[in-house]
C-alpha cells in the first residue's frame, strides 16, 4: 500500500508523525509512505528511512486558516500536496492530523466524492464498556443534514464496520432523544423511515446515554448533534480523570492507593482513548482519507495508518460505491 501523510499537521508535528510512520513501516507489510512537509525538520527525525520518502514544502495550513480559502490559495501546502498524491494515483490513501475543515475541503475539491454520496461524513470509532467500540457518523463534517444523508451515513458505516472492523451484520442506531418510534424532530422522523427500509441491520433509535454501552455498532446523526456528543464524551472523560487525579493525590493514604492502582488506571485511560481505534474516516470520498486527532502521538498515528491500510485492503471505497449504485438502480 502507498500512503501519503501530512507531516506538518497536528500539535505534535512533525516529530510524532515521523515516529508513527517509522513504526508503521516496520509493522505493516508492503507499506510505503510519502511524508509531505519541511524536510529540514523531518529528516533529522527520520532515523529509519526504509520505505519512507519525503516531499519538501515549507507551506503549511494552520489551525487558524479558513479551510476553503487556505486549500485554494496554499496550493503547495503539505495537506494539499498530500491530497494531490492520492488524486493523481501515486498514493492509495492519506492521513492528516491538521486542520479538519481544510482536510474536508481538500478531500472534496482535490480527491472528490464517491458518485451517489451527497456529503462525506467525519466518522471516528469511539470506545464502549465492552472494549468493542462503535462508529459514529457524522461528528462535524456537515452541521446541516437531510434524511438521505443519514441513510448514506448508515450504509457507509455498515460497510466499514463489516469490512474493516470485522463485525458481522453490524447493528445501526439513529441518535435520538428517545428510543421509541416516532421520537425526535422532522429530520429524525424522516431518517427513521428511510433507515427502516434500507439494506442494513437497523435497530431503531438510540439515546446518547446508551451509546458507550454498545447500543449499536454504528450510530448515525447530523454533524451538529454528533459533534456535541463527541465533545461531551471527550470532556467527560477528561473531567473524570482530573477528578480521580485530584482525589488520589489529596492525602498520603490515597497516594499509596494510586501507586497500587497505577497500571489499572492507565489501562482504563487507554480503554477510553478513542485514538487507540485510529483516526476519524472521511467516508464518502473517492479514496480513504483519515483525520487523526490534532494531539495525536506516534501510537495514534500508527493506529490511523493501520486503519487506512485495512480500508485499502478491503476495498471499502469501491464497496460503498457499488452498494450505493445498487440501491439507486433498485429505485428505478
Amino acid at each position: 500500500m502507498r500512503l501519503a501523510i501530512d507531516a506538518m499537521g497536528g500539535d505534535n508535528a512533525p516529530k510524532e508523525i515521523v515516529r508513527g510512520a517509522m513504526d508503521a513501516v516496520s509493522e505493516v507489510n508492503n507499506l510505503t509512505i510519502t511524508l509531505f512537509g519541511d524536510e529540514n525538520k523531518i529528516k533529522p527525525l527520520l532515523t529509519n528511512a526504509k520505505n519512507i520518502s519525503v516531499v519538501h514544502t515549507d507551506e503549511v495550513i494552520t489551525s487558524d486558516d479558513e479551510p476553503v480559502r487556505a486549500v485554494r490559495r496554499k496550493k503547495n501546502a503539505s495537506l494539499v500536496l498530500m491530497a494531490k498524491e492520492v488524486k493523481e494515483g501515486r498514493a492509495d490513501a492519506c492521513i492528516s492530523a491538521g486542520n479538519t475543515g481544510a482536510l474536508m475541503s481538500a478531500g472534496l475539491f482535490v480527491i472528490g466524492r464517491i458518485p451517489g454520496i451527497d456529503r462525506p461524513a467525519l466518522s471516528p470509532t469511539l470506545p464502549t464498556v465492552d472494549g468493542k467500540g462503535f462508529l459514529m457518523l457524522d461528528v462535524g463534517a456537515n452541521v446541516d443534514a437531510k434524511p438521505i444523508h443519514l441513510l448514506q451515513y448508515a450504509i457507509m458505516g455498515s460497510i466499514y464496520s463489516e469490512k474493516v472492523r470485522n463485525i458481522k451484520n453490524p447493528t445501526v442506531g439513529l441518535l435520538n432523544v428517545g428510543t421509541e418510534d416516532g421520537k425526535g424532530n422532522d429530520l429524525s422522523k424522516k431518517a427513521f423511515e428511510l433507515l427502516k427500509n434500507a439494506p442494513i441491520n437497523f435497530v431503531g433509535n438510540v439515546e446518547a446515554r446508551d451509546i458507550l454501552s454498545g447500543a449499536a455498532d454504528v450510530v448515525v446523526t447530523d454533524g451538529f448533534s454528533g459533534n456535541v456528543a463527541l465533545k461531551t464524551i471527550e470532556g467527560t472523560a477528561q473531567t473524570v480523570f482530573t477528578l480521580l487525579k485530584e482525589t488520589f493525590m489529596s492525602t498520603a493514604k490515597t497516594k499509596i492507593a494510586a501507586g497500587l492502582l497505577k497500571n489499572d488506571l492507565k489501562g482504563l485511560k487507554n480503554k477510553l482513548d478513542y485514538s487507540e481505534y485510529g483516526g476519524a474516516g472521511l467516508f464518502g470520498l473517492a479514496a480513504p482519507v483519515i483525520k487523526a486527532h490534532g494531539s495525536s502521538n506516534s501510537r495514534a498515528i500508527l493506529s490511523a495508518i493501520k486503519q487506512a491500510n485495512h480500508m485499502v485492503e478491503n476495498d471499502v471505497t469501491n464497496t460503498i460505491k457499488t452498494t450505493v449504485e445498487s440501491i439507486e438502480s433498485d429505485k428505478e
